[in-house]
């Protein structure tokens, strides 16, 4: 594994149509974090649709064969959300094993594990609030700071995973968490990769307002686009 210390530029797309970013908008998605999630990719400069049961578009592998990521936003409650989703595991590891990329924020990023979940980590999520040494053990939103490339920044956090990865080659580890564990990273599966975040880079100053909680910390996009960058750069195996 290796831990980032360089700050990345974020390079905007330069052809005439801009990458596709699909992001799931649905039961298995909380109110505002898809909303957010597409926000901090517009801001990325992909060209962003929603897929879900009550969209124009559904989630399925047709609907994702033009996309360049999906993106699965926070939300609460991991079984629940993967009695939603399950009957599209298949699809969405079909898509990221051929070359997509899989964007998980906080309960989309414990998705990627495997208990229950879609499986593209070499490895598996937990809790991070039950973890030794954890310095936040409420489920209730509140912030807390990591170390993202060597720098200590504090974002929006509301009960996100940490994650227990195997070594592997091509994982970037972008953020730890104070006890160790690992915050954010990206990883290879097939010809394509996933990133994944506990803490929410996307949270608007909205969240903190209605959470009662400061905005000192400042906006967190940029860690948001740094991973993005991560994402859409990984070396991956080509031949899968």
């Amino acid at each position: 594994m290796t831990v980032g210390t360089r700050r990345q530029h974020h390079p905007r797309p330069t052809t005439d149509s801009p990458p596709v970013a699909v992001v799931y908008r649905g039961p298995a998605a909380g109110r505002g974090c898809p909303e957010a999630v597409a926000a901090l990719l517009d801001g990325f400069g992909f060209a962003v649709s929603f897929v879900g049961p009550n969209e124009g578009r559904k989630l399925s592998g047709p609907s994702l064969e033009s996309a360049a990521l999906y993106a699965q936003p926070g939300g609460a409650g991991l079984d629940e959300a993967y009695r939603h989703l399950r009957r599209h595991a298949d699809d969405i590891r079909a898509f990221v094993h051929r070359g997509g990329r899989y964007l998980g924020v906080c309960l989309g990023a414990y998705l990627c594990g495997a208990r229950p979940g879609f499986r593209l980590l070499p490895g598996d999520t937990d809790q991070y609030i039950t973890s030794p040494g954890a310095t936040v053990r409420t489920e209730a939103d509140t912030t807390i700071t990591v170390t993202w490339r060597g720098r200590r920044r504090t974002l929006f956090f509301q009960d996100g995973p940490h994650f227990l990865l195997e070594p592997a080659p091509g994982t970037t580890i972008l953020a730890t968490y104070d006890n160790g564990t690992i915050a954010a990273a990206v990883v290879p599966y097939g010809a394509g990769a996933v990133g994944v975040v506990g803490p929410h880079p996307e949270a608007t100053e909205k969240w903190f307002a209605e959470s009662a909680l400061p905005m000192s910390c400042g906006s967190a996009t940029d860690l948001g686009h740094d991973l993005i960058t991560t994402l859409m750069s990984a070396d991956v195996d080509l031949g899968g």
